[in-house]
């Protein structure tokens, strides 16, 4: 089935928010903590931090709200941001799909199926 990734592309540097960055963002408001969200999507815990540390310097205003650690333990929290970040993508991911609905469909129409061979769709095309 066809469909659509959306990647955006944000400010001078071209930061890119896409599915991935969401998805661990999502993971931090149910983990309480970057390295529980990396862990929980098999991602190494630096390259988690990384994407992070670009998200909340890319805007104005910090996505994750990050506490060291010491007796209670470190953690990681979303902010208001970083809440409406998500519903943000979604949305955009939503008004894209919707958009592109009749195009993925035509193409969807035209892929290959199993059981017939490239020759002879081959023959049909020409």
């Amino acid at each position: 089935m066809a469909r659509v990734r959306l990647g955006v592309y944000l400010g001078e540097d071209g930061v890119k928010l896409g599915p991935g960055k969401v998805a661990l963002l999502r993971a931090i408001r149910r983990e309480g903590s970057i390295s529980g969200a990396a862990r929980s999507m098999g991602m190494a815990y630096r390259h988690a931090w990384t994407m992070i540390d670009e998200l909340n310097r890319c805007f104005s205003r910090p996505a994750v709200r990050v506490t060291i650690g010491g007796r209670s333990g470190g953690g990681a929290e979303l902010t208001p941001w970083g809440g409406e970040l998500i519903a943000c993508f979604e949305e955009m991911e939503q008004t894209a799909g919707r958009a592109l609905a009749d195009l993925l469909a035509t193409l969807d129409r035209q892929l290959a199926r199993p059981g017939r061979s490239r020759s002879a769709r081959a023959g049909r095309m020409g």
